[in-house]
């Protein structure tokens, strides 16, 4: 039985693990008044953060290489820039 990771749920616990530690860490510097104390909090937070983004930028890659035009999209913006140009021309 093979063993498969599923991007979905692994984004999802890494940002719920971003936005938690980064509530404790912001908690913490309030009652302690030190930022530096709470540094690895901070950089726990921060890390979740680009990686949840890492794993996202192989979606956004998939979404560009395939159009998601609809039928007849393409003709109402060829007919709205054709009915912009043809106002401009009457108010000259």
């Amino acid at each position: 039985m093979a063993f498969r990771f599923d991007k979905s749920l692994g984004r999802t616990v890494l940002f719920s693990v971003a936005v938690v530690s980064f509530i404790i860490a912001v908690y913490q510097t309030i009652l302690q008044n030190s930022i530096g104390k709470n540094y690895e909090l901070y950089m726990v937070s921060f890390v979740c953060v680009m990686w949840f983004r890492y794993l996202g930028l192989d979606d956004k890659a998939a979404t560009k290489d395939t159009p998601a035009t609809r039928p007849g999209t393409a003709a109402k913006v060829g007919a709205k820039s054709v009915a912009s140009k043809s106002k401009s021309k009457r108010r000259k």
